[in-house]
């Protein structure tokens, strides 16, 4: 009990934590504000440049919900992960929760981009 109370009380942990929640909540608010403002039912998904013509692949909207609670699941689980491995190396919880903020950072600006596309 005692790791996680001096996980709560380090500061450059608490100031990782707030960035991660702090963007896993814009992304989830993002992608279900850019839902609600268009229209039709088929949204760009995917896109594989080796296929030519046919780069872009459609998908339904249960496809880009994905992207936001995505994000939701990567900020939990980040969070678990952290505060399990503070115990034995603080460095290690430290680059957890930063490899959280590029990837939810990823997940942003890959769901803004297919949205654009839309």
């Amino acid at each position: 009990m005692a790791a996680v109370k001096t996980y709560f009380h380090d500061h450059f942990v608490l100031f990782l934590l707030t960035v991660n929640v702090f963007l896993a909540i814009l992304a989830a608010i993002l992608v279900f504000l850019r839902l609600s403002t268009s229209r039709g039912n088929n949204f760009i998904v995917q896109y594989r440049s080796n296929l030519g013509v046919n780069a872009f692949k459609t998908g339904s909207v249960t496809e880009i919900i994905g992207f936001g609670i995505f994000a939701l699941l990567v900020l939990g689980i980040n969070i678990l992960m952290s505060i399990k491995t503070y115990k034995i190396h603080r460095y290690l919880a430290i680059t957890i929760l930063s490899l959280g903020i590029l990837l939810i950072a990823l997940d942003i600006i890959i769901s803004n981009s297919l949205l654009v596309l839309h």
